[in-house]
């Protein structure tokens, strides 16, 4: 079955320079540099990253940061613990705005 998402365009990522190579160069500079060991450990920022794309649902990062988080040795609880409070920041910030409708549907209702 075809899919719009096609796990083998992860591997082309680094050909997003090709019309723009000092932007992504730049971009890939920046990267890079994110997730170096730093005050977090490469393993950490891993996990931040996997909770991230899940947040954000994109394919491509849930794909490379699963690898990446058992390459860097965090085992599938621990992952799944990351998603869980990415959910949890998500879920309670949509719940949160539900703040922003009270308070305009009380006013709309005087």
């Amino acid at each position: 079955m075809e899919t719009y998402y096609k796990p083998d365009d992860l591997l082309k990522f680094e050909e997003i320079g090709k019309e723009a190579p000092e932007m992504a160069k730049k971009f890939f500079d920046y990267y890079t540099t994110v997730f170096a060991e730093g005050d977090l450990s490469e393993r950490e920022k891993s996990l931040i990253a996997l909770a991230v794309a899940h947040a954000i649902q994109c394919p491509y990062c849930i794909d490379a940061y699963t690898q990446s988080c058992l390459e860097k040795g965090s085992n599938p609880a621990e992952m799944t613990e990351a998603i869980h409070v990415a959910t949890a920041i998500r879920g309670g910030a949509s719940l949160v705005h539900g703040v922003q409708m009270r308070n305009i549907s009380e006013k709309l209702s005087m």
